[in-house]
């Protein structure tokens, strides 16, 4: 697994697990400064949930086909 490709996906992870932690901080930021703005909440809450599933989708690239 010291392929070139699978060392770029873990970047890839790496970077993207970084920026849905920051994910966290932004939003509470958002929400400690009355008045919130609850577009702007969801707008960030959509973000994270997108960074997740991108996450979800390289790890299943790094996972072997397993042949029933």
């Amino acid at each position: 697994m010291d392929d070139p490709v699978f060392e770029d996906i873990r970047r890839q992870i790496a970077e993207l697990r970084v920026e849905h932690r920051d994910m966290d901080d932004v939003i509470a930021r958002v929400l400690e400064h009355p008045p919130v703005d609850m577009l702007q909440v969801q707008r960030l809450k959509k973000r994270k949930l997108s960074l997740k599933d991108q996450i979800t989708r390289l790890e299943s690239r790094l996972l072997p086909d397993i042949i029933a």
